[in-house]
C-alpha cells in the first residue's frame, strides 16, 4: 500500500484531530493534505468521516479520481497504486500449497483480500480490521465490496486479539498490513505488531508449511531481524511504487514456518 510517513508516531484520543489542525471544508490537514505526489494542488471531495478511539479516520475522492484512505491525518492508501498489497497476497499464495483457511490483518480498501479471491485455490480468508466504520464503508458500497463473497469472514477487533483467539496450527496464512510499518507507525499502540513476542505467537498459529507475510513502508532491519528470529530466516521483496508521480520502495517481509 502506498503511504506517506507522518511526521511523528501519534496516539489521539478520539476525534483526534485538533481544529487548527483540520480545513473541515476539505476533510485535509492544511500542512501537507489537498497536494498530490508532486507538490501540487488537487481538489478533494469528503466521502465519510469518523472518530474512534484510535483517532480520525477520513475516506475522500481526490481529483484526479482515485479513492484515498487516511488516518490521523497520515495518508494510509488509494485504490490507484495496488502492487504492494498484490505482492503481500501473492507472496503467500505461492509459497503455501493448499491455501484453505488465511487470515489479513487489515481490511483497507479490500486490495489484499481481492487479490487472494483472484487465486481459484483460496478457500477462506479471514479479515481482521479495527475500525468497524471502515468495514460499513465496504458494506454500504462507498468502497467497491469484496464483502459478498461466501470465502471472506471480517472479525471487527485488533488483529492481535484476533490472532491470539486462533487455534494453534489452525491457519495456512497470516498476511499483516495494519500500519505503516514499524518505523512510522500511525497509532503508536501497534508497535507490537512487530515484536516477536507477537510474530511468535502468529507462528504458533500457522500450519506446517504455512507463512507471514509483513507490508512495510520502510526498510526495516528491526522487522528483518525479528521474522528472522522467529522463522529461522526472513525473505524481504522490495516493491517499486509510483505514490501519485513520486517512485518509492514499499517492503514485504516473510517468514515461512
Amino acid at each position: 500500500m502506498p503511504r506517506t510517513p507522518p511526521l511523528a508516531p501519534r496516539n489521539f484520543p478520539p476525534c483526534g484531530w485538533p481544529d487548527a489542525y483540520v480545513r473541515r471544508s476539505e476533510g485535509c490537514d492544511p500542512r501537507f493534505f489537498g497536494r498530490n505526489g508532486l507538490g501540487e494542488d488537487v481538489r478533494v471531495a469528503e466521502l465519510a468521516r469518523v472518530c474512534s478511539a484510535r483517532g480520525e479516520v477520513v475516506l475522500r475522492r481526490r481529483g484526479d479520481g482515485a479513492l484515498e484512505l487516511r488516518v490521523n491525518g497520515v495518508f494510509v492508501m488509494d485504490d490507484q497504486e495496488t502492487s504492494s498489497e498484490e505482492l503481500l497476497a501473492s507472496t503467500a499464495l505461492e509459497a503455501v500449497r493448499h491455501p484453505d483457511r488465511v487470515l489479513v490483518g487489515g481490511l483497507g480498501l479490500g486490495y489484499t483480500v481481492r487479490a487472494l479471491l483472484a487465486n481459484s485455490r483460496l478457500g477462506q480468508v479471514i479479515v481482521a480490521e479495527i475500525e468497524p466504520d471502515v468495514v460499513s464503508w465496504m458494506r454500504s458500497g462507498l468502497v467497491p465490496s469484496i464483502l459478498d463473497d461466501p470465502r471472506v469472514g471480517v472479525v471487527v477487533d485488533d488483529v492481535r486479539a484476533v490472532v491470539t483467539d486462533l487455534p494453534d496450527a489452525s491457519v495456512d496464512a497470516i498476511l499483516l498490513d495494519v500500519d505503516n510499518g514499524p518505523d512510522f507507525l500511525v497509532y503508536n499502540e501497534n508497535s507490537a505488531i512487530y515484536s516477536s513476542g507477537f510474530l511468535t505467537t502468529c507462528r504458533s498459529k500457522l500450519r506446517p508449511g504455512g507463512v507471514l507475510t509483513v507490508w512495510s513502508s520502510s526498510a526495516s532491519a528491526a522487522l528483518e531481524t525479528a521474522v528472522g528470529s522467529v522463522f529461522g530466516t526472513c525473505a524481504v521483496k522490495p516493491v517499486p511504487v509510483d505514490l501519485q508521480g513520486r517512485p518509492e520502495l514499499y517492503y514485504v517481509y516473510q517468514g515461512s514456518s
